[in-house]
């Protein structure tokens, strides 16, 4: 039986699991049915998914945790998987809406992931208005990534809408480029030979990036001269009604926004998308709290994953770490909270380009310590949060996709919070759009659908302030006769009093 060892923060997600603090991922997609589809279409795909009893990793890991013989966790590959479990129909009483269909998600989301179990769930939602069904689809944060995650989702789907028919399952073998399971590398015994030879190669990595450590925790504290903007530190956050304890029942909310108009609003403010994403952020965070009188006077930070996975890396796992950035809550002008934003944000990627690639692991596990050591102690939630909220934002598929001749409308990922950070917000772009989930605490956010509502008057009004003023109408030009025909006109009316009293007058005899 293969294992394969868990990364640190990775190991870290599966430690901080609870029943409050469930650490799983999830994308949610909704389809619209093919032309064709018979009555019995998804009941059909039902019965061939679960059909398909081949696996390759991830989908077949399950993870087994520390023990006496194994003190590291691993993940072990399986042979056989209950897919009777793992793959479920679910129905909305017809015709369902996007308010039905969001409080089905936010329940589901609300469930933990069985840890003795490969760590994920594909439900399919039926009976959608709009003759359209949904895929809910979670797996555990220890698993993936945002960057994998839309990787695996989307490998068994295709642009074109005739070959998706044929693709096989998420989870099969046959998808691309996979490696077959007799190929694999298998990973160190768990043995003590095994465990010593492990915890020498991980310490030996730390004290080889510990100078380039040290000189990056250090400029944090004091910033160079040179820094294009004031660098945003961990745990400088105001306590917020965002950073408290949570519990186990979630809220989800969900919006979209069209790519070009927010590359429109960048291009006019000479920024990026992300940081018009983060200003977006801002300004619905900003009338959320003042609708809730709970608007801290510091402005809130946003702490943002930053993926260093390699374009051709097919692995899962997580190869993330974390940029803090301002969010310009205090800021009542879009211009000026969005010029905040762009000013921290490039302060934050001057100190992530300063860290050597093989340093990145350890400084993101040195710099989420603090955190994931509150989330395991009853302190979580009760001191000043490291940032106040999550704000991701995914790269996904630019052009249409289609599920067994079903057209993907929308992707909408839906991630995780914990003790302290009881707010996250996850944008996945698809297809010409870009697609916000907003995932809190049911307790302590119980109006957060307003989110969604907010979020599209916060980037009307970014959208207006970057617009260029109308120019004036010119006013209506006045016609004027050529010179030389007034000129003429003058000629003629001087000329002709005296030639035509002349002529009248009577001749002398």
């Amino acid at each position: 039986m293969k294992t394969h060892p868990l990364n640190p923060l990775d190991a870290a997600w599966t430690q901080v699991e609870s029943r409050d603090t469930p650490m799983h991922v999830a994308a949610l997609c909704p389809f619209t049915l093919p032309e064709d589809a018979p009555p019995d279409y998804l009941r059909n795909l039902m019965s061939e998914l679960r059909s398909s009893r081949e696996f390759y990793p991830p989908w077949s890991y399950c993870l087994r945790p520390p023990g006496l013989t194994h003190p590291l966790p691993v993940w072990v590959e399986q042979e056989e998987i209950d897919l009777e479990y793992h793959v479920r129909h679910l129905a909305l009483p017809r015709p369902g809406g996007e308010r039905e269909l969001g409080q089905l998600i936010a329940r589901l989301h609300s469930q933990p992931i069985d840890m003795s179990r490969p760590p994920w769930e594909f439900h399919l939602i039926e009976g959608l208005e709009g003759n359209r069904f949904a895929i809910y689809l979670k797996m555990h944060h220890s698993l993936i990534d945002g960057i994998s995650g839309v990787r695996l989702v989307t490998r068994c789907m295709s642009e074109d809408r005739e070959q998706s028919r044929t693709l096989p399952p998420f989870w099969s073998p046959g998808l691309g480029k996979t490696v077959p399971r007799s190929a694999r590398s298998e990973g160190p015994p768990l043995s003590l030979d095994g465990v010593l030879a492990g915890v020498k190669d991980v310490v030996g990595a730390q004290l080889r990036s510990a100078p380039t450590l040290a000189k990056a925790f250090a400029s944090m504290l004091v910033p160079p001269e040179d820094a294009p903007g004031e660098l945003r530190l961990p745990f400088a956050a105001p306590r917020s009604i965002l950073n408290g304890r949570v519990r186990g029942q979630r809220r989800v909310a969900t919006q979209q926004f069209e790519i070009s108009r927010l590359r429109a609003v960048a291009k006019a403010a000479g920024c990026t998308l992300n940081d018009v994403v983060l200003a977006l952020c801002g300004g619905t965070l900003r009338r959320f709290l003042l609708d809730e009188d709970e608007l801290p006077r510091e402005s809130l930070t946003a702490g943002v994953p930053v993926s260093f996975r390699p374009a051709d890396d097919e692995g899962s796992g997580n190869a993330i770490t974390f940029a803090i950035a301002t969010l310009g809550t205090d800021i009542e002008d879009p211009l000026q909270r969005l010029a905040a934003v762009v000013a921290s944000t490039k302060a934050a990627k001057a100190h992530l380009s300063s860290l050597p690639r093989s340093a990145i692991t350890q400084y993101t596990v040195l710099l989420m310590a603090p955190s994931i050591v509150s989330m395991l102690t009853p302190i979580g939630g009760r001191t000043r949060p490291m940032f106040n909220v999550t704000v991701s934002n995914v790269p996904g598929p630019p052009k249409p996709l289609y599920f067994r001749g079903a057209r993907m409308e929308a992707v909408y990922p839906i991630s995780l919070i914990a003790h302290g950070i009881g707010l996250n917000i996850t944008c996945e772009s698809y297809a010409g759009a870009l697609g916000f989930a907003f995932v809190g605490c049911r307790d302590t956010l119980p109006h957060l659908q307003n989110m969604a509502r907010y979020a599209a008057e916060a980037f009307a009004e970014l959208e207006a302030a970057c617009a260029p003023a109308p120019a004036r109408a010119p006013a209506p030009a006045v016609k004027k006769a050529p010179a030389r025909r007034k000129k003429s006109a003058q000629r003629r009316a001087a000329a002709a009093t005296p030639r035509t009293a002349a002529r009248r007058r009577p001749r002398s005899p």
